[in-house]
C-alpha cells in the first residue's frame, strides 16, 4: 500500500507538473537565425542585408557552382562605364564547333527566345505580333543595325548585368554559357556555319570514302 501510494504521488506531481505555466513557457531557440529565417527577394543584394546585422553572404555551399563565375547578387551595377568598356573585352569563346552551336541553340531556345525570337526578330511568344503580354517588340538580334554593330563582350555584359527591361542572366547561366550565346548572336548575324567537331561523324566521312576505291583496285589485282 505504502508503494502504491508513493507511485501515486508521483504520477500526480508529474500531471501537475506537465500542466503548469512554466512547461507552456517556450524555451529558448538554439538557432533563431534558422527559425526566424529572414525571406530573400529575387536579385537582392547580400550587402543591404549585411549592413542590417543579417549575417548573410550569398556565397554558394563550395563545390555546388564554379567559384569562378560571379553571381548577379554580388556585382556591381554599371556605374563607371562598365556597357562601353564591355566592347574591348576579349571573347574566349571567338568560335563555336558543332557540338558548341548545338548547346548554344539550345541554351537561346530556353534564356531568349522567349522574348527574342527563335530567329532572333525580337517576335518571341511575349509579344507574338504584338499580340502577346509585351507591348513594345523586344530587339531584333540580326537586322537591328544598333545590335548588329555591338561587340560580343557588350552581348555578353548585357546578358550579365541586364539593360533596359531586360533582366540579368548571370544565376541562369555561367560565364562560359554567356559567352557561347554572345558568339552564337553573333554568327547568326554574320551567316558564319559552325566548325565541325573533331567527335563528328561527317568529319571522318571523306577520309573513308576516299580510301574505299584504294582497297578496291587492290583487290582486282
Amino acid at each position: 500500500m505504502k508503494t502504491n501510494a508513493i507511485i501515486a504521488v508521483g504520477i500526480s506531481a508529474l500531471v501537475l507538473a506537465a500542466c503548469s505555466d512554466v512547461r507552456r513557457t517556450p524555451g529558448k531557440v538554439y538557432m533563431p537565425d534558422m527559425a526566424y529565417s529572414r525571406a530573400i527577394e529575387t536579385y537582392s543584394d547580400a550587402r543591404d542585408l549585411q549592413a542590417e546585422g543579417i549575417n548573410y553572404t550569398a556565397l554558394p555551399v563550395e563545390g555546388t557552382v564554379s567559384r569562378t563565375d560571379d553571381a548577379i547578387y554580388l556585382m556591381v551595377k554599371d556605374t563607371v562605364g562598365l556597357h562601353a568598356a564591355s566592347a574591348t573585352w576579349v571573347n574566349p569563346v571567338p568560335h563555336l564547333d558543332s557540338v558548341q552551336a548545338k548547346e548554344a541553340d539550345r541554351l537561346y531556345m530556353i534564356n531568349c527566345a522567349i522574348c527574342h525570337g527563335a530567329k532572333m526578330d525580337g517576335n518571341g511568344p511575349l509579344f507574338k505580333d504584338g499580340s502577346g503580354p509585351f507591348t513594345a517588340k523586344p530587339a531584333n538580334l540580326v537586322s537591328d543595325a544598333k545590335i548588329t554593330a555591338l561587340s560580343a563582350g557588350t552581348l555578353f555584359e548585357v546578358q550579365t548585368y541586364g539593360k533596359n527591361v531586360m533582366g540579368s542572366y548571370a544565376s541562369q547561366l555561367s560565364n562560359k554559357q554567356r559567352w557561347m550565346i554572345a558568339t552564337y548572336i553573333k554568327s547568326k548575324q554574320s551567316g558564319e556555319t559552325a566548325a565541325p567537331a573533331a567527335s563528328d561523324s561527317t568529319a571522318t566521312k571523306p577520309a573513308a570514302a576516299a580510301a574505299a576505291p584504294a582497297k578496291e583496285s587492290s583487290a582486282k589485282k
